[in-house]
């Protein structure tokens, strides 16, 4: 059954088209379909996987707490926070699909979850790396996460995308270390959790070992001191002590991939990384807390790990509204 909506003229007049992303002009929101039937068009609860309109090869899922609308009206007094969390390198989706943690999370913090999938095999059928690297031949995985706020802005005004909550592991928190290094002002806190390969602010080296040539690629440039507003984890398991693959298996690689994702070997631990990356960052000025988890593995999914990325999350959120950070 197609389901058709008619949207007033009064509707439109109170917003401006260039407010509407592109692809979104008849989308049903939180706006424009009546309150008591929101559940009933999935606009409450979990969301289906949706295509993002401006690259239908990335998609996301999003998760918006049902006691967030009063029954009776779709405005509501404040925004929910949103938390993004990006998926690692084989692209689970389960924190808010199948595992009920994070959803559960989001009704007793009373935040929004959003999940973007960036799907392997964009720049050939080896690849599973274009979104971490931020920048490929035809994929900029930043410009995509800010259209999907733009989506998620115009379909739920009820939720604060101007400043988002960031978290990633593995190679989600590759993601999330670079998208802070090109956008800082978007995000209030971000947990970066065991990266395998980063990029340190190292003007001789280029994207992505380094920043040397950000402004050629991105047209931007790298500024610490903006990135010291950000509230920032680093979070990484005690025992994340071992290498992906041998340094034969990186040569092996390299010889039959070349340098298709542009990432350099893996030749340290997850848990060396993480302590030069933010020893790096302490060094340029930014402040930021490094949680080491007890007894855990590389496992995003223990519930020690866990404990920890929500901790803060929850306690960063419970000091802003509506974007703004309470005194």
């Amino acid at each position: 059954m197609k389901l058709y909506i008619t949207i007033s003229f009064a509707f439109f007049s109170s917003i401006t088209l260039a407010s509407i992303p592109p692809g979104m002009e008849d989308a049903l929101t939180t706006s424009n379909v009546p309150a008591e039937y929101l559940e009933y068009v999935y606009l409450l609860g979990l969301f289906p996987t949706i295509q993002l309109r401006s690259d239908p090869r990335v998609s996301y899922g999003i998760y918006v707490p049902k006691d967030h609308y009063n029954a009776g009206s779709n405005l509501t007094s404040d925004k929910l926070p949103l938390l993004v969390n990006i998926h690692g390198t084989l692209r689970r989706m389960t924190a808010i699909q199948v595992d009920d943690q994070l959803p559960k999370f989001a009704d007793g913090i009373g935040c929004a979850i959003l999940a973007p999938h960036f799907p392997a095999g964009l720049e050939g059928p080896n690849d599973l790396s274009s979104y971490k690297t931020i920048h490929t031949a035809s994929l900029r995985s930043d410009l995509a996460l800010l259209d999907i706020l733009d989506e998620v802005a115009y379909r739920w005004p009820g939720v604060e995308t101007t400043k988002i909550y960031l978290s990633g592991f593995s190679g989600g928190g590759q993601f999330v270390h670079r998208f802070l290094y090109l956008h800082p002002d978007r995000v209030a806190a971000s947990s970066i959790g065991a990266p395998g390969r980063v990029t340190y602010p190292d003007q001789n080296e280029s994207w992505p070992s380094g920043i040397s040539d950000v402004g050629e690629m991105f047209d931007t440039t790298v500024n610490m001191t903006q990135l010291n507003e950000v509230s920032l984890q680093f979070v990484v398991g005690e025992k994340d002590t071992e290498i992906h693959g041998s340094s034969e298996f990186w040569e092996w690689l390299e010889e039959v991939m070349g340098s298709a994702d542009d990432l350099p070997p893996m030749n340290e631990s997850r848990f060396d990384t993480v302590k030069k990356l933010r020893d790096t960052w302490t060094a340029a000025g930014v402040e930021s807390l490094l949680n080491i988890v007890p007894g855990v593995a590389h496992d995003s999914e223990d519930p020690a790990m866990r404990q920890a990325l929500w901790e803060f999350l929850g306690d960063e959120m419970s000091t802003w509204k509506n974007g703004t950070r309470s005194p």
